[in-house]
């Protein structure tokens, strides 16, 4: 992944290991937040395609997680098999890689990986988010394959932007 820098925007990205080993994860935040205070935190988890940041609102830590998860679904295994505590985890979003016709009505299958995915949800009180004009959020190369979505956004249960967001398909 090449970050690009930009003087409104503060980038977080853990920083390669080796380079068979890049991260495939990004946080961008406006500068106009920064008196938020965000902060980036591998010491709680130390993933390549999971990205934990943590900001102050009122005096109150809150979280916010960005998640790759490969063909494999390697990220999302992981989270389910690791054991950690954050409390006021806000936003879970990224590209999980799972095709689904629970949020993808051009799929007609449901996958089981997507129990996984909503017992992850679950525990941080999460809830998936549906955009109000529905978009695909990838769009194959390949024009005898389907535009579909796998990009999706958890916000915490009680907010009021649940499924209020809009996806620009640029």
């Amino acid at each position: 992944m090449r970050i690009v820098n930009h003087p409104n925007w503060v980038t977080f990205a853990k920083p390669p290991a080796s380079l068979s080993n890049l991260a495939r994860v990004a946080i961008f935040i406006n500068i106009k937040l920064s008196s938020f205070r965000f902060s980036f935190h591998k010491d709680i988890i130390d993933y390549r395609d999971i990205l934990l940041v943590s900001f102050f609102n009122k005096g109150v830590s809150c979280w916010l997680i960005n998640i790759y998860s490969d063909l494999s679904h390697t990220a999302i295994k992981y989270l389910k098999d690791t054991k950690f505590d954050l409390r006021n985890l806000l936003v879970m979003m990224g590209d999980f890689n799972i095709h689904d016709i629970l949020w993808d009505p051009s799929f007609s299958h449901y996958s089981f990986i997507s129990d996984n995915l909503f017992a992850i949800a679950d525990l941080f009180d999460l809830s998936l988010s549906y955009s109000f004009d529905p978009v695909p959020t990838r769009y194959s190369d390949n024009p005898s394959k389907l535009n579909s979505v796998i990009d999706l956004i958890f916000l915490w249960s009680s907010s009021s932007e649940l499924n209020t967001h809009c996806i620009y398909p640029d």
